[in-house]
């Protein structure tokens, strides 16, 4: 029975030691924010120049999607206009070339001038623009999220 209880008893202070007190970290770098922000002035200084911040330059809160793939022109035409060019701005993606046909006619009313691309990874990659330089073609990328947000997923794809 003695042993009976001296186990409860170990086992109630077990159980009771265990518990802890949260409390918020401190530390002499972190300050309370209920107290005020102390602001010095040198006495006798009536010197005010008014600056203007500079604005800040303006960058694409989403980063540019890049993807390297092998790709081919569904149209003879394309490729002759479009061989010499390594980057590419994708609007869409699709499984069927009927549907990158059709969304190509929505895009031809809207004012872009698109071209099909068949991809090694049988997608039709839907271009809206292609570029020998990267610079040109992010640029490019930047001006399509900027002037149309519904097309704000473009991406960029490198021609292996």
């Amino acid at each position: 029975m003695r042993k009976i209880i001296v186990v409860i008893t170990a086992f109630v202070f077990v159980l009771s030691a265990c518990k802890t007190v949260k409390q918020p970290a401190q530390s002499e770098y972190t300050s309370d924010p209920t107290t005020e922000t102390k602001v010095f002035t040198v006495p006798g200084s009536t010197t005010t120049t008014d600056v203007q911040p500079e604005p800040a330059p303006i960058v694409d809160a989403k980063p540019i999607a890049v993807r390297k793939e092998q790709v081919s022109f569904t149209d003879q035409s394309e490729q002759t206009a479009n061989a010499g060019n390594t980057f590419f701005v994708i609007i869409g993606s699709f499984g069927q070339l009927d549907n990158a046909k059709n969304y190509r006619t929505t895009l031809l009313e809207e004012g872009f001038t698109p071209i099909i691309l068949h991809s090694e990874t049988g997608y039709y990659r839907v271009c809206v623009n292609s570029y020998k330089s990267e610079t040109e073609a992010r640029s490019r990328v930047s001006q399509i999220r900027q002037g149309f947000p519904k097309y704000s997923d473009v991406w960029l794809l490198i021609k292996e």
